[in-house]
């Protein structure tokens, strides 16, 4: 075992991050399921039914890999998609009963995941929610100012 009293904390989060997908993956697949299905699941059980662009946004993936992702799910039976009544181009996604069945397998998988480590669970998510809301309002104030500084640019280019 290396000793990991010298790693910075990223390389601990990221190895551990990496150690528990892993897990969760092997786990996932003894159902017959991915990690991305089990997120994209996830989030139409929370949202009701969306577009694949929608689906997409929330995930912060393209929307080609969410595609992907909902033809194996709609092959399985896990998901319906229909076209949507307001725009003929795009079809609306929407869990059917046995994807909720699946996911609720998962979930009660999931909570055994960590137990071996003797972690406060609701410690750790706590933990790791406050990490996620940090570097995602420091990613969206860094876009913004790089926003703001092509405007500038722009115009100083301009006149």
């Amino acid at each position: 075992m290396p000793d990991m009293n010298q790693w910075p904390s990223s390389r601990l989060l990221s190895t551990a991050a990496r150690l528990v997908e892993h897990a969760w993956n092997e786990r996932l697949a003894s159902i017959g399921m991915t990690h991305a299905g089990i997120i994209a699941l996830d989030v139409l059980a929370a949202n009701g039914p969306m577009t694949q662009a929608q689906l997409a946004s929330i995930v912060r993936v393209q929307a080609q890999t969410m595609g992907k992702t909902l033809s194996r799910l709609e092959n399985h039976g896990h998901v319906h998609r229909v076209r949507s009544t307001h725009d003929r181009r795009s079809h609306l996604v929407s869990l059917s009963d046995e994807g909720r069945g699946l996911l609720d397998s998962a979930h009660r998988m999931e909570i055994g995941l960590l137990e071996t480590a003797g972690l406060d669970q609701g410690e750790l998510r706590s933990d790791l929610k406050t990490i996620i809301r940090s570097m995602s309002s420091t990613r969206q104030n860094l876009r913004e100012m790089e926003s703001r500084a092509r405007l500038a640019l722009a115009d100083v280019q301009a006149g």
